[in-house]
């Protein structure tokens, strides 16, 4: 069976916007040492008092089971009490339980007004979850313009992902002229950060010469750092690297290797080129079987060669 060589010469999608601030869980970690501090009944009188960051403390308690029975539903009053009392992240997290119907019923509306109130509050989490409502219409109307006005704020108040972003917008001119200079300055800003979108963005402009030298050495380092901080088409791209020597010594085993961790990150392409490894035996102990399971993968994630490979496997394999 032959295998077309654009199947391992395709990269990662061009562009990756980074999603909303997502696990409240996260958001919350700085905060749970604070809100271990004083008992449930000290946090409770001084809430009771409008003490907007203790019953935020509170909530927390609540929220992840510290030292009380884990209840969602006394965290999320507790959120609200924070929120009306002018606590931003309070405003933030109880937004993120309206988007995801966590807690409460799930209202895209209501995410909005308390994104609102977070991102006025100066939470910069709120200005970028703001930002994703604007741009893909959820909860309000779509405007690209806002969508920028939001994701500046986000990445000015030091949130990464609001950089990154904002660099996609700059890339494809959306919502703002385009501008690849600044998609770089934004993209860089991002990953310095540690933002792994951002690297794997900036990678992607220095393997395409996009604002920037092309500069394939510099993509493969920067594929390398985002597939580090868990961006699986940045593992995707690498695994690319690595099976054809680009920017990198020439290895089919890390190849695979970077694949797998693509796959398991849900990357379709990921899963579709170890498919091909493993039906021709590259860097791996050649197996139908498996390359059938990843194939199969492929498909399910919406890579149609993954389809189409799957169904000549099957033929080969008389099934």
């Amino acid at each position: 069976m032959a295998f077309p060589v654009k199947a391992f010469a395709n990269r990662g999608d061009e562009m990756k916007k980074l999603i909303m601030a997502i696990a409240a869980g996260l958001v919350l970690l700085s905060n749970v040492a604070i809100a271990q501090e004083l008992s449930i009944s000290e946090l409770q009188e001084r809430c009771n008092k409008n003490n907007a960051s203790d019953c935020r403390a509170l909530a927390i308690r609540y929220h992840f089971g510290i030292g009380v029975y884990e209840n969602i539903y006394k965290a999320v009053d507790y959120y609200k009490k924070a929120c009306d009392g002018g606590e931003a992240q309070g405003c933030f997290i109880l937004g993120l339980m309206y988007t995801n119907g966590e807690g409460v019923k799930q209202d895209k509306f209501k995410a909005v007004e308390l994104y609102t109130k977070a991102c006025d509050g100066g939470d910069a989490g709120g200005c970028l979850n703001l930002g994703v409502m604007y741009e893909t219409g959820e909860g309000v109307k779509q405007d690209n313009s806002k969508a920028i006005e939001l994701y500046t704020k986000a990445c000015d108040g030091g949130d990464a992902r609001g950089c990154a972003n904002l660099g996609v917008m700059y890339t494809k001119g959306e919502g703002v002229r385009q501008d690849k200079f600044k998609a770089i300055e934004l993209f860089t800003k991002a990953c310095d950060s540690g933002n792994a979108t951002g690297c794997h963005n900036l990678g992607w402009m220095y393997d395409e010469g996009e604002g920037v030298k092309q500069d394939i050495v510099k993509a493969a380092e920067l594929y390398t750092k985002a597939c580090d901080g868990g961006h699986p088409a940045g593992c995707f791209n690498l695994g690319v690297n690595y099976s054809h020597g680009e920017g990198v010594k020439q290895d089919k085993l890390k190849a695979a290797e970077l694949y797998t961790k693509a796959c398991d990150g849900k990357d379709a392409k990921g899963c579709f080129n170890l498919g091909v490894m493993y039906s021709k035996g590259e860097g791996v102990r050649q197996s139908d079987q498996i390359a059938l399971g990843l194939f199969g993968r492929a498909c399910d994630l919406k890579e149609e060669l993954g389809c189409k490979h799957y169904a000549k496997i099957q033929q080969k394999m008389g099934r």
